[in-house]
């Protein structure tokens, strides 16, 4: 369980920094977009990018503290608590914020990924 919780933690890494390289540029017909648009295009995909790395690196590190303080004895279905116990913690509501605001930015992008992706 604790190699899952560091996969994701690399996942989430890889995905930020692409999104910070701007890799996903490389897959959109930048050339068809207007001068106008263009900064918002690139500015939608670095910042989904970079919070769907957050997630995932997220979800990494609690899965990687769930297999460190694991206690069969003390085991519970966590299931729909999901969202509750993360906002318990320290940075639990601003990760609750990130994850929302980089589903609006992933759904946004995503538009804009099928207008001008190449085929």
């Amino acid at each position: 369980m604790g190699a899952t919780g560091c996969l994701l933690i690399g996942v989430g890494a890889v995905l930020a920094v692409r999104a910070a390289t701007r890799c996903f540029l490389k897959q959109l017909d930048t050339a068809t977009i207007s001068p106008g648009s263009k900064p918002v295009v690139t500015r939608l995909g670095v910042g989904e990018g970079v919070a769907r790395g957050v997630v995932f690196a997220a979800a990494g590190i609690l899965i990687l503290v769930a297999a460190i303080r694991y206690d069969p004895h003390d085991a519970q279905g966590r299931g729909r608590d999901a969202p509750h116990l993360h906002a318990d913690t320290g940075l639990g509501p601003w990760l609750l914020v990130a994850v929302a605001i980089g589903l609006i930015l992933f759904g946004i992008f995503s538009f804009a990924s099928a207008r001008w992706r190449y085929l």
